[in-house]
């Protein structure tokens, strides 16, 4: 069975009409389990990820600032969003999901998380509503205790992600791959092992031939153990700050794709949500409760 990690109980305050959309967390979480994509005994409450684990990808001074409220307002600015000790905790659970969904997945061929995906962190800030990096935080976590030895990251979220770049750049052992908006968020790219560009208004067919060309490279030339994807719902026609325009029959066929491409070798795969902004909130919920209903079928 799917085991399905969420975050939706760790609230954080944010100030009226803030654009970050909290709320889809907890529709995720109700939804995966009205539909029976999940059961709930296998719907997880994630630790906060371990001190440790942080420290191997973010510095000590950071990593003490998120957890006491020590980052500066232009910190916060860069963030996006206003430091709380809700905010701290959440932070830490969102990735200490990811760490325990890749625990998981060595064992069972996948997991998902309701969060994560937060590819816009560096080793020294955050960017983007982006705080830790759960995915380079889970990936250092893995290669520590020898649980793998190398990794793909398979960035699908439309903005392309410059922190987990960063973080894992002149590093063999991670193959970073990201299919993103050219014109889009950040606007001061990072160069990743593999990044492909594509211009405003890409629909499902220029989309999904670039990725079907794209994947058999990223698998043989990463030659990974284990395989983080983010699936972010935010290529999506309707989303506020996406730019694309995929359906959602294209976004479910792109996540077959990849999921399949990972399943032929036999490849562990963790599953985040990334990003999703859309103008009406439950159509970026679709889109993820889409993915984690394909992924119920890679069990």
């Amino acid at each position: 069975m799917l085991h399905i990690w969420s975050t939706a109980q760790y609230a954080f305050p944010l100030p009226q009409g803030h654009r970050f959309p909290a709320e889809k967390y907890g529709m995720m979480r109700d939804r995966v389990l009205a539909e029976g994509i999940v059961e709930p005994k296998n719907l997880r409450d994630p630790a906060p990820a371990a001190r440790t684990d942080l420290l191997r990808v973010h510095t000590e001074r950071y990593v003490d600032a998120v957890a006491s409220g020590d980052l500066t307002p232009a910190e916060q600015r860069l963030i996006g969003l206003p430091w709380s000790k809700a905010l701290a905790e959440r932070s830490l659970r969102a990735t200490g999901a990811t760490c325990e969904a890749a625990i998981h997945a060595l064992d069972a061929g996948i997991a998902m998380s309701l969060s994560g995906g937060t590819h816009h962190a560096f080793a020294d800030h955050g960017e983007g509503f982006c705080v830790f990096n759960d995915v380079v935080v889970a990936i250092r976590m893995l290669q520590h205790r020898r649980a793998i030895v190398r990794a793909a990251i398979i960035d699908l979220d439309v903005h392309q992600g410059n922190g987990t770049h960063a973080l894992v750049a002149d590093d063999p052992t991670v193959y970073a791959f990201s299919m993103h908006g050219r014109k889009n968020y950040p606007f001061k790219k990072v160069a990743g092992t593999l990044d492909i560009e594509l211009e405003d208004g890409a629909g499902d067919d220029e989309y999904l031939d670039t990725l079907a060309s794209a994947l058999p490279e990223v698998i043989s030339a990463s030659n990974p153990d284990m395989v983080f994807y983010l699936a972010g719902s935010d290529p999506h026609e309707h989303d506020r700050l996406g730019k694309m325009k995929l359906t959602f029959d294209g976004l479910a066929r792109r996540d077959v794709m990849v999921l399949e491409s990972c399943r032929e070798i036999g490849l562990p795969v963790v599953v985040t949500v990334a990003g999703g902004y859309g103008k009406d909130i439950r159509d970026s919920v679709q889109v993820h409760v889409n993915t984690a209903r394909i992924c119920r079928g890679f069990v």
